[in-house]
């Protein structure tokens, strides 16, 4: 069988591109549940991008639950699981909306850190001081920090050694992905808010290394009380230029499917 995807929306990263435009025959029933995906090498053709760029799609993919890998088989679309989750924000502006899903995160990361200050081993905190070493060297070498940021945020989830936690955060990955990349664009247009971001992350990952929980959770609800202040102080040159546009993009595009139970 033949499958004919959609043309490539534009703007975002080549990767997510790939997985909107799959995404979006899945859940219109284009491609139904049971499915084989076309190869790797037809759909890097089809939508002429490297084959890494569609292995790191059909891993977005994975993660929001709506195909699985069978070994030596290929790729198949799951069966529909519960509804899927849309959040609509015609009800906020694009800054407000972005305020709202900072809050979001303070409310999960705030005891996530805790969680991780009270159960992290060695490793994880050489994971964590490795983690902010990688946003540091992708700041200094001009790129936007956010992967690296939101890696950073992981590896506080992963030291909290809860699966439960750690698929939540997975689950929210799109959602924290797209308010980090607004709220890092903002904070890079000015060197007091990049030097109070580099602060923060530092006092989160000392109290960690201490074993302080209290102050772990206090670190990270702060962190992101100030990511809300310095989104609430922003240039307004910066909402009439490229924080709308991300917010606008992140508002439009979060419809995502929880992974099924497992």
């Amino acid at each position: 069988m033949t499958m004919h995807f959609s043309a490539l929306a534009p703007g975002a990263r080549l990767a997510d591109r790939v997985a909107d435009a799959l995404a979006g025959e899945i859940r219109n029933g284009r491609v139904v549940a049971g499915a084989k995906l076309p190869p790797e090498a037809a759909l890097s053709a089809q939508f002429s991008v490297s084959r890494t760029v569609v292995r790191e799609a059909i891993s977005r993919l994975k993660s929001i639950g709506l195909v699985d890998s069978r070994q030596g088989s290929g790729v198949y679309v799951r069966e529909a699981g519960i509804p899927s989750l849309s959040f609509d924000a015609s009800y906020a502006g694009s800054r407000e909306a972005v305020i709202q899903m900072v809050e979001v995160r303070r409310a999960l990361e705030s005891e996530v850190a805790g969680l991780a200050a009270e159960r992290r081993t060695a490793a994880d905190v050489r994971q964590l001081r490795r983690a902010l070493t990688a946003l540091d060297r992708a700041v200094r070498a001009g790129g936007d920090g956010v992967m690296e940021d939101v890696a950073f945020h992981r590896a506080i989830g992963d030291a909290a050694h809860n699966p439960f936690l750690q698929s939540t955060l997975q689950y929210l990955s799109r959602l924290l992905q797209g308010a980090t990349r607004v709220t890092r664009a903002n904070e890079a247009r000015r060197q007091d808010f990049a030097r109070q971001v580099r602060e923060e992350h530092d006092r989160i990952v000392e109290a960690i290394a201490a074993g302080d929980a209290q102050a772990a959770r206090s670190m990270a609800a702060a962190h992101m009380n100030n990511a809300i202040r310095r989104i609430e102080e922003a240039d307004p040159a910066f909402w009439q230029q490229e924080g709308t546009v991300l917010a606008r993009a992140l508002i439009s595009g979060l419809s995502t499917t929880p992974p099924a139970a497992g």
